[in-house]
């Protein structure tokens, strides 16, 4: 028997249940929840309910949509007729989704989560994704994504997570890490199994390490080379999650074949052959300006400092004496010395955990310019040596020949057996005066006659011919003669 109190209670309960009613999303100030959908709150769960597009109308509340495991292929501009303020997560994995309206996102400025994955995508279009400002985990892994449109990511300044992992990409992004001004917050960039034959190792290694620790190579058929092994090894001693997680899947194609090995591998071993990786090491020589850069892979450091060799800290900007701490937690050190040569430590403190990093410093005991002079030093003597060589081989070969290529000229050359014979067998003075006045002749006794043939006649001495003019007079000086040396007549002058 329903008394008369309850019937009061019941209708002061109604307001309330009315009141309710209307402040639920599903209400009917909210629409309702679309058939083969689960709704909770601001949550709306249509996965795997065999949809072929999205359901429609969609409330304007929703936070959440969850639309993977359908057949869903084409993603078109309209999909979502009015503005989705609220939403912030939409997943699209498992559809075989194969287009993607470049205006696919203009309704949903606020998303923060997307998920692509596990469809059918080949490109990326021109600025596909530049409605999405405050994006922040875009997964866009096992697709068959073989071209990257340059701005298919411009205006995704939030964007913290980029998976591009399991597709056809054979050129690395570069442009997404480079300068740090596309992709300003990225800490993680998954390029695993893709296509990809080659890396810009200079540059990568130049990265700081906080993205070096996120960024995921493997699966990849690179090239072995000494550089990729440097890159690797140093990530395997600094303890980077992309290295130490992934070692056995970081493998490399060796030169000339199809045979893959592990990246680490190639230490001391053939073809390559390479030397062992060492984590920053320096060289500088005297005198110069150098920066040694601390760095960490932790994010948000609120406290860093520098110790020298000698023990001494460099706690602020500024330092001490030569060594001073830039903003960016680099220590610059100026006019280097002998001593300043050593190990310096970087100690980190993060949000959770501290690190510290060691720098080795090698200062040269010469000038910046040492290695140029001496080289120049060797270049001039060599050149001087060469012109050497050259003089003497031309001084041998190219000066005038005095012997059997000269035969030929009107004057023949006097005969040295002839000189020697008559000035030591003959018993006629050497010298013959002349008239008054005149200054003694020359005789020369080894002139032969007439078929002589320069040789004498047994038991007699041979009898020069006359000679006259100034021509015939031959001095004392002569190299052709010896006779100053061989006969005993005195020298007459």
């Amino acid at each position: 028997m329903v008394t008369m109190g309850d019937m009061m209670g019941r209708v002061s309960l109604m307001p309330a249940l009315l009141a309710l009613a209307l402040l639920s999303p599903w209400g009917a100030a909210g629409g309702s929840c679309p058939q083969r959908c689960v709704c909770a709150s601001n949550i709306l769960s249509c996965s795997q309910a065999v949809l072929s597009s999205v359901p429609s109308p969609l409330p304007r509340f929703t936070a959440v949509l969850d639309l993977s495991h359908n057949n869903v292929s084409r993603l078109r501009a309209d999909w979502a007729p009015g503005r989705l303020a609220h939403l912030h997560a939409l997943l699209l994995s498992h559809n075989g989704l194969s287009f993607v309206s470049t205006e696919a996102f203009t309704h949903v400025p606020h998303l923060r989560h997307l998920d692509l994955s596990s469809n059918r995508l080949r490109a990326l279009e021109e600025n596909l994704f530049s409605d999405l400002g405050e994006l922040e985990v875009l997964l866009l892994y096992n697709n068959e994504i073989s071209s990257v449109d340059r701005t298919a990511f411009d205006n995704l300044g939030r964007l913290r997570k980029l998976y591009l992992g399991q597709n056809r990409i054979a050129r690395f992004p570069l442009e997404l890490l480079r300068d740090g001004s596309r992709l300003p917050q990225l800490a993680l960039l998954d390029l695993s199994a893709n296509r990809l034959h080659s890396v810009p190792v200079g540059e990568l290694q130049a990265l700081p390490a906080w993205l070096r620790d996120r960024l995921y190579l493997h699966g990849n058929p690179l090239a072995c080379s000494c550089p990729l092994f440097q890159l690797v090894a140093r990530g395997r001693d600094r303890r980077l999650s992309a290295v130490v997680d992934f070692q056995e899947e970081l493998r490399c194609v060796l030169p000339a074949g199809s045979v893959t090995v592990s990246i680490l591998s190639l230490a001391g071993q053939q073809p390559l052959n390479c030397s062992e990786a060492q984590e920053a090491v320096l060289e500088a020589h005297l005198g110069d300006t150098v920066t040694l850069s601390c760095d960490t892979r932790l994010r948000g450091v609120r406290q860093r400092h520098w110790v020298k060799p000698g023990g001494d800290r460099v706690l602020e900007e500024g330092g001490n004496g030569s060594a001073a701490l830039l903003a960016n937690g680099s220590l610059q050190l100026r006019g280097l010395g002998a001593e300043d040569a050593g190990t310096y430590a970087c100690w980190v403190a993060g949000p959770l955990l501290n690190e510290t990093l060691y720098v080795e410093l090698l200062v040269h005991n010469s000038t910046s310019h040492g290695p140029h002079d001496t080289l120049n030093t060797a270049y001039t003597t060599l050149v001087g040596c060469i012109l050497s060589v050259v003089l003497v081989l031309i001084y041998l070969y190219l000066t005038p020949c005095r012997c059997c290529c000269c035969r030929g000229s009107e004057k023949p050359p006097a005969p040295r057996d002839d000189s020697i014979n008559s000035s030591v067998l003959s018993t006629t003075p050497n010298h013959a005066a002349g008239g008054p006045g005149e200054p003694p002749r020359s005789r020369s006794a080894s002139v032969s006659g007439p078929g002589q043939n320069g040789r004498f006649k047994g038991g007699g001495t041979p009898q020069a011919p006359p000679r006259h003019g100034p021509k015939a007079q031959r001095k004392v000086s002569d190299p052709d003669s010896v006779s100053s040396v061989f006969s005993d007549t005195p020298i007459v002058v």
